[in-house]
């Protein structure tokens, strides 16, 4: 597919205008059909399409989901087995496609689990070098398995296709009734981000960038957490892992005593691995390893990082200067999600 200068050119220069969902309605998104209720001391996002990460050196590093604080309430209540859509602005620049995922958090957006992909030609029905997206939603079914929750966090992300690196992502808070304990699926890909893979522009090869994608290892999430197992055998049926019993074992007859069975003491999830010990990349880095939030001599610090000041307040390294402290909304604490990022959810 041959890319003339000026449609390269059309498509960097439309940095205002890109792509942003609107159902379920992002966080602090002003525009959607149905609004959420705006936390405590919170505004509007009139700059909701724009990527939290840009290979533009004017732009800023945005924390993952852009606002890590919930709206005040869910957006939307889904049921688990059923049919859900998810909508987007209209007038948005699609920069030719790329690779988009859907995925649920059940830790306060620590991790990610997907539940859809649209790769290769999201917001396009084929192959195009054109910037107006003729795709605006998608509808698929919701897991069955996924477990029920009224403080999950639904992810839209992007890789686009065309012009500047980028990296989207929008978060809504949804409600969820299900009656599983836990959903086994693939962990979400970041990339274009600091401290993660990066994706080249596609140059009309929709396979670019799909290995980092489809070797991305599965995690196990549940209500209260996740734990990070081995990826799944190719052609191998998925299965919730079977509880393990915490009854005595059954004592066969006999004229002598016996002593009790020992109880089985029930799973605990291991410890969430560190970004610098995940499966190696498989394209090229942005950087050799994930930017520490450590100021260095002379109170440098690494441009982007971000770094919890307190209990419930976090501050950002703005081009080697940490700024005043930012306040998390009212009921959340700052987490510190890995060395540069951060979140401010429920305690």
């Amino acid at each position: 597919m041959k890319f003339t200068l000026a449609t390269v050119a059309a498509l960097v220069g439309s940095a205002a205008a890109h792509m942003a969902m609107t159902a379920p309605c992002g966080r602090y998104n002003p525009n959607c059909p149905v609004g959420g209720v705006l936390p405590p001391g919170e505004s509007p996002d009139y700059d909701i399409k724009t990527p939290i990460h840009s290979s533009d050196p004017k732009a800023a590093t945005q924390p993952l989901c852009k606002h890590t604080t919930p709206w005040a309430k869910p957006v939307a209540s889904w049921t688990a087995g059923q049919a859900v859509t998810v909508s987007f602005e209209a007038g948005g620049a699609g920069h030719g496609g790329g690779h988009c995922q859907f995925s649920l958090s059940y830790d306060g957006g620590k991790t990610f689990v997907v539940v859809h992909e649209e790769l290769r030609h999201c917001f396009y029905s084929g192959a195009s070098n054109g910037n107006n997206a003729d795709v605006l939603s998608y509808t698929f079914t919701l897991p069955k398995n996924v477990p029920g929750s009224d403080k999950a966090i639904f992810a839209w992300t992007w890789v686009n296709a065309i012009g500047n690196r980028e990296f989207y992502m929008n978060c809504a808070d949804v409600a969820i009734q299900g009656t599983s304990t836990s959903y086994t699926g693939k962990k979400m890909t970041i990339a274009n981000y600091p401290g993660y893979d990066s994706i080249p522009e596609f140059h009309g090869n929709y396979e670019t960038g799909i290995n980092l994608y489809t070797n991305m290892p599965s995690i196990t999430v549940t209500g209260s957490g996740y734990q990070v197992s081995k990826p799944p055998v190719k052609n191998q049926p998925q299965v919730d892992p079977v509880p393990v019993s915490s009854a005595p074992a059954k004592l066969p007859p006999t004229p002598t005593p016996q002593p009790p069975a020992p109880v089985v003491p029930k799973p605990q999830p291991p410890a969430k691995i560190p970004h610098d010990q995940e499966p190696p990349a498989v394209v090229s880095k942005t950087s050799s390893s994930v930017p520490t939030a450590t100021p260095a001599p002379g109170g440098k610090c690494t441009h982007g990082a971000m770094q919890c000041s307190s209990s419930t307040g976090f501050r950002v390294c703005n081009w080697g200067q940490w700024t005043a402290s930012i306040s998390c909304a009212a009921g959340t604490v700052c987490r510190q999600s890995s060395p540069s990022a951060i979140y401010c959810g429920w305690p």
